[in-house]
């Protein structure tokens, strides 16, 4: 069953179009990922996605319901949420306050905003050990769990994560990719945009080729990663 549509997308800025009719899905429980080179339109894809940007035209269901005109912040309280490029942290507020940010938007009980946070801090036990500290004094990896523990602090139902291994070492990458599987395999649908077109298929259900705002090529992970089109263009073959 599809959680996500998006059907005929198109964004201008200006006279420049810049998403050209596009359509994808994301299924329930699958890990998608929209790869392609820099101004190929995937992050512009995600931000008119969630409402951040405009749309042109197209529209957009999200758990049957459609979203095409809701504003973003009340997008977040229908269980998508995005964890930016940049990662986008609030720098001045400590690791605690940051996480306590990220659940604004849930009705809940002090207890199971405690349970909440403790199960953030049992998967990133990093940020249980900084929880005091202020988040823009954290190491860009460390920040960049904090953008995602935020995030989850949500309880999506739809994670979008946009480039969330840029600018890390590769023993760090490695890590968000395992961790980004394990929230998967919890029970959360993940939309990804990625440059790293090789980690990132390799987790793929199913992934996209965005070519100057065009869809050009969709498939399973591994038919992508196998694609000699793919290989050239992204994986170095």
């Amino acid at each position: 069953m599809a959680l996500l549509e998006v059907q005929n997308l198109e964004v201008s800025y200006g006279v420049i179009r810049a998403i050209k009719g596009i359509s994808f899905e994301v299924n329930e429980g699958e890990i998608v990922t929209l790869i392609g080179a820099n101004g190929a339109g995937k992050t512009t894809t995600m931000q008119s996605t969630v409402g951040l940007i405009p749309k042109k035209s197209g529209k957009v269901t999200f758990n049957g319901q459609d979203i095409t005109k809701i504003p973003c912040h009340k997008v977040v309280h229908l269980g998508m949420t995005q964890v930016p490029e940049g990662r986008r942290v609030f720098q001045e507020l400590t690791v605690y306050e940051n996480l306590l940010m990220g659940a604004y938007s849930v009705k809940n009980k002090k207890a199971d905003f405690k349970a909440d946070i403790e199960r953030v801090y049992e998967r990133f036990p990093r940020l249980a050990e900084r929880k005091n500290q202020v988040a823009g004094t954290l190491s860009g990896g460390e920040q960049q769990m904090l953008a995602m523990g935020r995030a989850l602090m949500s309880r999506p139902k739809l994670l979008m994560l946009d480039e969330p291994s840029m600018g890390l070492s590769p023993l760090l990458v490695d890590q968000v990719f395992d961790i980004i599987k394990e929230i998967n395999k919890d029970g959360t649908t993940i939309l990804l945009v990625e440059q790293n077109a090789g980690k990132s298929l390799a987790i793929s259900d199913r992934a996209y080729v965005l070519e100057n705002g065009k869809i050009v090529l969709s498939g399973t992970g591994k038919e992508l990663s196998e694609s000699e089109m793919v290989k050239k263009a992204y994986l170095g073959g």
